[in-house]
């Protein structure tokens, strides 16, 4: 892998945006319905995500967006719990400290946000995520919060900024 740098979202990235959530996700073989695939937000990331505390960063790599994460209350739910949203990355970035570099830069938005816990959303068999989610502070919780409209993800966890 070449240079990358991590940084917020522009409107051209939408299109490169919304391939790699689609293709990590069909790569995983996620159900397309009940999850992140068919969000309607994938069309229009930077709109998304423009809104007063959210945020959703990018990694790229000379042009060619190669992972993502954001940033966003928690949809359905009082309270100042983020959710980390939207975290995937393509083959090629995986294994080389790039996750835990976007989870550090999204958990230190979090905070400067004034959210005091941060809740994610994951299916059981997406191995490498919810590791690293295990060693990035998160714990496992028994029952969704919120409702983010992604029933078909059976893992919720957090933890506390």
């Amino acid at each position: 892998m070449s240079s990358y740098v991590i940084r917020e979202i522009k409107p051209e990235d939408n299109e490169q945006v919304k391939k790699v959530v689609q293709s990590v996700l069909v790569e995983m073989g996620v159900p397309k319905v009940g999850t992140a695939y068919e969000d309607a937000s994938l069309n229009n990331m930077h709109a998304e995500y423009s809104e007063p505390g959210k945020a959703y960063f990018v990694v790229d790599d000379n042009g060619k967006i190669i992972g993502g994460a954001g940033i966003a209350p928690l949809a359905n739910f009082e309270g100042s719990i983020c959710e980390l949203q939207k975290m995937y990355f393509l083959p090629e970035v995986r294994g080389k400290g790039v996750g835990a570099e976007m989870m550090k830069k999204c958990l230190d938005y979090a905070k400067e946000q004034g959210f005091e816990k941060c809740y994610i959303e994951t299916m059981p068999y997406m191995n490498q995520a919810r590791k690293l989610y295990l060693r990035s502070g998160f714990k496992q919780l028994d029952s969704p919060l919120g409702n983010t409209g992604h029933y078909n993800c059976s893992v919720w966890m957090i933890r506390d900024l």
